[in-house]
């Protein structure tokens, strides 16, 4: 059985009546309600409210973004003609007419006098303290660079590019290209060449902003014969801006950051149309080339306003701090952060030193107040027994969040116990495709364990089953029936979109079916299985592959782990379960059973795997999701140069393993 058809009795955690009432997306509900037609909150039932909210958010979606766009004060410079022209998916059209720029907007606490010198970014790497750069700074160098990036005849629509880890430069370089109305891709300096070719090839940048080189795990990585690749590669470049990240001086041809950015100037903001190129993502391209996922400046204004203003509750007095890199679309989530006045932590470093506990380090030197993080890192810090609870300040802190992966019930506890009581724990789950979540953290509704809190607003989530029928309390696929602002616009060079629609929309036409298995419960909370591609259906029978992990990596024994389900030619089906063993375990007979046992009594007898394979380590796409598609290939028989991009992971020789044992398999 699956945690949704299990509910708790009752919740892990839920916020008091003063922080229900604190809450910005209670204000921004009272204020719907008289403004636009939004219903009345119901008195004393929160989860009523909320309910009530965002059924009337999606099945009115002009009058909720009208809001949304109003309360957060959205600068349009030319009026729209109307909220939602064409709404058909894909190609549902957003406020056309409207012109606007997210940088403005992302920099406007910097017109505020009395914030001016407030921290606008906050950056730490393993070496040194946090290092602040406030809102007057980060205009100054914004308006610098932006009138550089002019110079250098950098244009609207023109591709601007960056191989930088998580540093302020980032954010800056990000700013100054849509301030220009420029397009932004990145790339974080750990992938090699190919990997970034594969992804910058495709759009053809015309400047290139680079590090010499990055600091990760107490060791610095020099990265200046990549950069030489790059540039060779990229016959588009007009530019290349060294960011001297190790010290290095800048290689012949280069321009240098400092000389880019030191000018006192004030940015100039280019008025774009609503659905304007904002920055350029990429899929994981675990079997091909990365797709590369176009999303506008408007759309993404609109989404990351109400995902971070309403649903983070973020305003001017917090702290926003996740850990990611700028090759997942959850740094361009993190920079948004300065949408709200919100202060931004970036960290530049490993996320496990000098110790696990890293990251609660660093949550508490900058005193964050939301932090997010991954699951398995969470899951990481329950097995090396960290306590960051006791050995933290962490009194700051009032939510962590967590994605990546579903976060497993004993996350949940592990959270509960370990971090805090009182601490909102917001599991959340989207994508890449729309840079934003569908469903997740809800500041005014209770915790389940195992469970997220609420589809978002302004998000039409639905489960359906294979016919397209609408399910509760059951695994269907994970579809959205009307847009989002987020949803790409295009894929780059797709011309005529067949991509774009084979990527979302072949199984149900006009539909987005996103490739999770998902179950809505009848309390509104939200439970994800993994992908729905890799699903594992047995006996017709589908079941996640996340309950598994969860089951399996409660034991010390088991590091990590990687089931798959492959269909066979003769009809049948099997079920191999890998793992990765904690150090000093050995995969002999009893833990063998104690594996098959700890599922069979956490889930079913149909759960329990008809192998178990001791594997030397996991293999991972370079933003860290397990490789559960490319390897169900592979054991099905398919080259590796055809089953998986060897660019988009980790450790390709990881994968030589199970190619062997699918050519095995097919020769019995």
């Amino acid at each position: 059985m699956t945690a949704a058809s299990t509910p708790p009795p009752s919740p892990l955690w839920q916020p008091g009546p003063d922080r229900i009432a604190r809450a910005r997306l209670t204000r921004f509900h009272t204020w719907a309600a008289e403004h636009h037609g939004a219903p009345a909150a119901a008195p004393g039932d929160p989860a009523a409210s909320y309910a009530a909210l965002h059924r009337w958010s999606v099945e009115q979606l002009p009058a909720f973004w009208t809001a949304v766009t109003e309360w957060f004060d959205v600068r349009f410079s030319t009026p729209h003609d109307t909220v939602l022209g064409d709404r058909a998916m894909p190609g549902a059209t957003w406020f056309p007419g409207a012109t606007l720029n997210y940088a403005e907007h992302a920099l406007r606490t910097a017109d505020d006098p009395g914030r001016v010198l407030d921290p606008a970014i906050l950056h730490v790497d393993e070496r040194q303290e946090p290092q602040a750069v406030s809102w007057l700074e980060l205009r100054r160098r914004v308006g610098s660079l932006a009138a550089e990036l002019r110079r250098l005849g950098v244009r609207p629509g023109d591709r601007v590019s960056g191989y930088l880890p998580n540093i302020p430069e980032a954010a800056v370089a990000l700013l100054a290209t849509a301030a220009v109305g420029g397009v932004w891709t990145s790339c974080a300096p750990d992938f090699g060449a190919r990997s970034v070719l594969d992804r910058f090839q495709q759009v053809e940048p015309v400047v290139l902003f680079a590090v010499d080189g990055y600091r990760y795990g107490g060791k610095e990585h020099d990265r200046t014969q990549t950069v030489a690749e790059l540039r060779a590669e990229l016959p588009t470049l007009r530019a290349v801006v060294h960011v001297p990240l190790l010290g290095t001086p800048a290689p012949d041809g280069a321009l240098t950051w400092d000389s880019l950015t030191s000018a006192d100037v004030e940015p100039v903001f280019e008025q774009v149309p609503f659905d304007h190129p904002l920055w350029v993502l990429y899929s994981s391209g675990t079997t091909g080339l990365p797709k590369a996922i176009v999303q506008s400046q408007g759309g993404i204004l609109l989404e990351h306003l109400k995902q971070l203003g309403l649903h983070c509750d973020l305003g001017p007095d917090d702290r926003f701090f996740w850990y990611t890199s700028t090759g997942w679309m959850m740094w361009n989530f993190l920079v948004s952060g300065l949408l709200t006045g919100t202060t931004v932590v970036t960290y530049d470093g490993s996320p496990g030193h000098p110790g696990t506990g890293a990251q609660w380090d660093i949550a508490e030197r900058t005193g964050a107040t939301f932090y997010g993080t991954s699951a398995a890192y969470v899951m990481a810090c329950r097995k090396a027994d960290v306590h960051p609870g006791r050995d933290n300040d962490l009194s700051a802190l009032r939510c962590v969040a967590t994605t990546g992966s579903p976060l497993p019930p004993d996350g949940f506890r592990w959270l509960h116990e370990e971090a805090g009581a009182d601490l909102w724990i917001a599991s959340v789950s989207g994508g890449t495709d729309v840079c934003s979540c569908f469903a997740g953290a809800v500041p005014t509704l209770p915790v389940h364990i195992g469970e997220l809190q609420a589809a978002c607003l302004g998000t039409d989530l639905r489960s359906w089953d294979p016919q397209g029928k609408p399910l509760t309390d059951e695994v269907g696929e994970l579809v959205v029936t009307n847009p989002m602002p987020s949803m790409p616009v295009r894929f780059w060079n797709d011309p005529d979109g067949s991509r774009y629609r084979d990527s979302y929309f072949e199984m149900f036409p006009g539909v987005w079916r996103h490739g999770d298995w998902i179950t809505l419960t009848s309390r509104g909370s939200v439970v994800i299985h993994g992908r729905s591609d890799s699903t594992l259906n047995r006996q017709g029978v589908r079941m996640g592959s996340a309950d598994i992990y969860e089951a399996v990596e409660r034991l010390p024994e088991i590091r990590e782990s990687l089931v798959i389900g492959v269909e066979e030619p003769d009809g049948g089906y099997w079920m191999p379960l890998f793992v990765h063993l904690a150090p000093g375990a050995v995969l002999d007979e009893a833990l063998t059973d104690r594996v098959k046992r700890t599922i069979r009594s956490s889930l079913s007898p149909r759960h329990v795997p008809d192998e178990i394979i001791e594997i030397p380590a996991v293999p991972h796409t370079l933003t860290g999701k397990r490789l559960e598609v490319p390897v169900k290939r592979l054991l099905q028989g398919t080259p590796l140069d055809k089953a998986v991009n060897p660019g988009s992971v980790d450790d390709v020789e990881l994968l030589r393993a199970y190619e062997r044992l699918g050519r095995e398999r097919a020769r019995r």
